[in-house]
């Protein structure tokens, strides 16, 4: 990983992409995305993460984190990745009803082989190019660029009714994921 998308102040906000290998739309179904989000709200509770924004989209998330000083950012992203990661497979590997399940783990059984980081699986793209946020206005930038994902991927036409985002927390609402908002 270059240098620029190092973590190197853990007292900023930070925006991630996590995004499943080979763009594989796993995300559109709500047990995938709901592991996702209790996987969150875990390392919200024992690991230190803090969580600006966020938006599950069908192939990628979406996040602004920090962290409150308890572990580091890029171990708690290591963690948050690699716990997914094994959780997905597993459900993948013993589900009976998913019709892309052999299609699924063939691409994720090649890429595992293909990066030597991995033993013979891989979920998540390699990278997450982290961007700290420095400025309110890049802050603010990609906050929208984030609320607005499903909109211009045209599943909604406001951020706010896109029920696996943060754009309805910030619209007044409250949903599954505790924030710390953004001014």
């Amino acid at each position: 990983m270059g240098r620029k998308y190092l973590i190197h102040d853990q007292s900023r906000a930070y925006f991630v992409t996590f995004t499943v290998v080979n763009w594989i739309a796993l995300f559109i179904r709500g047990e995938y995305r709901e592991l996702f989000v209790d996987s969150i709200k875990y390392c919200q509770q024992h690991k230190g993460l803090q969580i600006y924004a966020w938006c599950i989209m069908t192939s990628h998330v979406h996040l602004i984190i920090g962290t409150s000083g308890s572990n580091d950012l890029q171990d708690i992203i290591r963690d948050l990745k690699s716990y997914t990661s094994r959780q997905i497979r597993l459900r993948l590997e013993q589900s009976a009803i998913e019709s892309r399940k052999e299609w699924m783990m063939w691409f994720f059984t090649q890429a595992g082989i293909h990066n030597s980081n991995n033993k013979d699986y891989q979920f998540w793209q390699q990278n997450n190019h982290p961007i700290e946020l420095s400025t309110a206005e890049m802050t603010k930038q990609r906050l929208d660029y984030l609320h607005n994902n499903p909109v211009v991927a045209g599943f909604f036409a406001s951020p706010e009714h896109w029920r696996w985002s943060s754009a309805y927390d910030y619209c007044g609402g409250k949903g599954p994921i505790d924030l710390i908002f953004i001014e």
